[in-house]
This record gives C-alpha cells, sequence and structure tokens, in this order.
C-alpha cells in the first residue's frame, strides 16, 4: 500500500454537514492518516499540488458492465428488450476469457481516467475469471459477480444454466477471489432479472448469499414493457416480487427502479434496499427518468452507475451526476435535487450501496485512500463560485487531475500508471472484431 500527500487542495469530504476547505490531506499505508490545515510530509512520501483542485473521496460507481465494453456503439437505437434479445446476449454468448479480459481493461482505463476507484460489475455467464483478473491488475476496487440465467425468450442457449450449477459457480468464484488484491476484490451473486431467473434461482441465490454476508446485484423495474410482464408473470411488481422471495434488505442493489408501484417506495426504505441510478442508460434506452428525489425523501439510499458501454455510450461519472440532478428538475421541479444533495451520491452513496461506509466515501482518517482531484480553474468553471455547484453542473471527466486508489496514483495528468492505453484499445478493437464474426455481426 502507498503513501503521499495532497498540498493546499479544496477538501470536499462528503461527510454530513462539512463545508469543502482549504487543507492538505496525507494517506500512509494506504489509508487516509490526516486531513486539514498544514502538514507534514514524511521522508520519500511523494507530494501531489492540490492548489484550485477540489479533492474528494474515489467516485463509486454501484452498476456497471465491464465485459459490455466492446460492444460501445455496437446497439443504438433500441429498446430494452430487443436491445438484449438482439443484440446484447448475442454478443455476451460469443464472448471468450481474452475478449472478456480486454473489455474489463478497456473500461478500467476509462473509469480511472475519470476519477471512478470502485465499480459494481454484473458480467455475462461465463469468464467473470477474466474480468477479475483485470481489475486486479488495472488496480481499481470492484464488486464484481457473473450474470445467473435459467430461463427467458430469447436467451443464447449458451447463457441458460440449471439453477444449482449457475449458483455453485457464482459460490466458487466468491469463494476463490473475494477479498484479493488487498481487498479490493469483492464477488457479488447478481440474477441477472425476473424474466430471466426462475423463483428456484433466485432462491438458490437467497442462500448461497446470506451464508457469504455477500451482495446481491439485479436489475428491475427498468422499462414498462419488463414490468408488465413480471406483473403476468408473478401477480406483483418487480421490487415487490423480490421482497417476496425474502431478497431485499441492505445487502440487495436494485438498479434502476424507474417504474415502481407507489407501495414499493415505501418497501425499499423500510427493508433498507439500495437502488443504484443510471439515468444516461434510462434515457438512451427509452425507459424513463427514475423517481430519485422522490426515493432519497422517502430515506432510500440511491447510488450511480453508467450501466454498459453499449446503453450509454461512455462510463463518466461526472455524466451521470449532472444528468441525475437535471432529470429531477424536470421530473419533480428545479430544487428537487440541488448540486448538494447530488453530489454525495456518485461517493458516499455508492459507498452505501456497495455496503463499505465504513471503508470509504467519505475524506476521514482510517478511511482507505481512495480518492479524485479535479481541477476547478478550467475555463468551463470559472469565475470561481460555489464547489458544490461547479463540481455538479460544470465538470467533466476531462477535468479529473488525479485518481488514487489505497494510496497508489493510478492516474495522473490524463496518463494511467499501470496500463497501457495503446495497447489496450488495439486489443480491445481486435477482440471485438472475432466476437462480432462469432456474433455474425459483421466486423
Amino acid at each position: 500500500m502507498d503513501s503521499l500527500l495532497v498540498r493546499g487542495g479544496i477538501l470536499v469530504t462528503m461527510r454530513e454537514g462539512d463545508q469543502p476547505r482549504r487543507g492538505d490531506l496525507l494517506v500512509r499505508d494506504g489509508r487516509i492518516a490526516a486531513l486539514g490545515g498544514e502538514l507534514t510530509a514524511p521522508p520519500g512520501v511523494p507530494v501531489l499540488d492540490g492548489r484550485g483542485r477540489a479533492v474528494l473521496p474515489g467516485l463509486v460507481q454501484a452498476h456497471v458492465h465491464l465485459n459490455q465494453t466492446l460492444f460501445r456503439g455496437a446497439a443504438d437505437d433500441l429498446e430494452l428488450l430487443p436491445w438484449l434479445r438482439e443484440r446484447i446476449w448475442p454478443l455476451e454468448a460469443a464472448h471468450d476469457a481474452d475478449s472478456v479480459y480486454w473489455a474489463a481493461l478497456l473500461a478500467c482505463a476509462e473509469l480511472l481516467r475519470g476519477g471512478t476507484t470502485w465499480v459494481a460489475s454484473m458480467e455475462t455467464v461465463h469468464h467473470t475469471q477474466a474480468v477479475l483478473a483485470a481489475v486486479e491488475h488495472a488496480g481499481l476496487g470492484a464488486v464484481v459477480g457473473k450474470a445467473l440465467m435459467d430461463r427467458g425468450e430469447g436467451v443464447p442457449k449458451g447463457l441458460l444454466q440449471d439453477p444449482q450449477e449457475a449458483v455453485a459457480e457464482a459460490a466458487a468464484l466468491h469463494d476463490a477471489w473475494n477479498g484479493r488484491g488487498g481487498g479490493r476484490l469483492r464477488v457479488a451473486f447478481c440474477p441477472r432479472f425476473a424474466l430471466s431467473c426462475s423463483s428456484e434461482l433466485f432462491a438458490l441465490v437467497r442462500e448461497a448469499a446470506a451464508r457469504r454476508g455477500a451482495l446481491v446485484h439485479t436489475h428491475a423495474a427498468e422499462n414498462r414493457r419488463e414490468t408488465a410482464l413480471v406483473r403476468r408473470l408473478t401477480g406483483m411488481g418487480n421490487v415487490a416480487y423480490l421482497d417476496s422471495l425474502g431478497l431485499t434488505g441492505p445487502r440487495l442493489m436494485v438498479a434502476h427502479a424507474v417504474h415502481l408501484e407507489e407501495a414499493e417506495v415505501g418497501l425499499l426504505a423500510r427493508t433498507d434496499t439500495r437502488v443504484v441510478h443510471c439515468p444516461t442508460a434510462n434515457l438512451k434506452l427509452g425507459s424513463g427518468i427514475a423517481p430519485v428525489a422522490g426515493l432519497l425523501d422517502a430515506g432510500v439510499t440511491v447510488a450511480l452507475g453508467a450501466d454498459g458501454a453499449p446503453c450509454n455510450n461512455n462510463l463518466d461519472a461526472w455524466a451521470e451526476l449532472r444528468l441525475a440532478a437535471l432529470l429531477q428538475k424536470v421530473a419533480v421541479g428545479p430544487a428537487a435535487l440541488p448540486a448538494r444533495r447530488a453530489l454525495p451520491l456518485v461517493a458516499r452513496e455508492g459507498a452505501r450501496a456497495l455496503g463499505l461506509a465504513e471503508e470509504m466515501g467519505t475524506l476521514e482518517p482510517g478511511k482507505r485512500g481512495d480518492l479524485c482531484l479535479v481541477e476547478l480553474e478550467g475555463v468551463h468553471q470559472e469565475p470561481a463560485g460555489d464547489e458544490w455547484s461547479r463540481l455538479v453542473y460544470a465538470t467533466r471527466a476531462a477535468d479529473v487531475v488525479a485518481t488514487v486508489v489505497g494510496g497508489e496514483v493510478l492516474c495522473l495528468g490524463g496518463q494511467l500508471t499501470r496500463l497501457d492505453e495503446r495497447r489496450i484499445r488495439r486489443e480491445a478493437r481486435r477482440a471485438f472484431r472475432r466476437v462480432a464474426v462469432r456474433a455474425r455481426m459483421g466486423s
């Protein structure tokens, strides 16, 4: 684990009630040792210049699909179910371990350049070990799980598994990988969504995850047609159905939650089930606008995520943050999600969603040295004013000066320190050509 001193930055701690303030921040052996005022760098500890820059906890994206990064631009202008059946599932079925590895590294490079330090990623059914290996090499933190599917219209045979076999594979991944990388790697159980998972599969997931204290990461209530089909099959809304299976609670992360029934908002709040809002994906697939302000008012933990590259088409946490705030102004009113309320969604609330609030998400002594340094003196951010406003409404991924995980600088001045970006881009192009041919989509 590494150490460093950030000198003279604007500390945005994300702690309740804290205001941005100037000061130093010291990371020693991978953990925040001290912050505020002027600190002395121990001998040999590198110093980062924080002047004119915001120092934030590393950004957390609580719903992505790293393996889908190869499919950027290959599934545009479709609604959710055709998007899955005609493009994404055939492409995922054509993946091999090599293509999954380079897809994940391509994603890691983009994420690190934009200040994201942790993700929760649902992968495809096979080759999830390749994703874990890529993330371990890249240096960022991740909660990763293989997709679990045992039924569903349009699902390729290669993505369907017997429920017992599927959950046994997911459990084996957890037992082999959880806690590796100095604690940076965690493994979750990821039943894809109600239309591709039987009640037997969900029950096995519930039991296996509970035994291991693992997260369950799924999709729900994303699209009107999907939600109507779930009601036809189960007689319930998406979230109510998950609750009937005993899955709701603080270890469940539900991606999207756009089309909730009124009682389901209260259900999410009562059970402390976590929601991940993916605003760009919801717009690009024509799914709608999630009731984020109402969920927050009810006390639900809401995090942010870019979802996958083929329904976004980037992995930029700053774009998700800005859009999340703006959409609530349209859906509810201009004051529904002000900048000071929105900013924590991309760090503190993301850490809570991942069950890691004691480890990260705020700047305070003892927490992980996961940081994001952001330039605040760009022409699109001047003149200087409210830091909350500048960060939420004006900042973009290109403004990130440094991304730090566990005290190790993984990106500085737009340059990745562990990864060879040119090679990753070259190998990703090569891998996609092979996958597209196998999926019979051409090159």
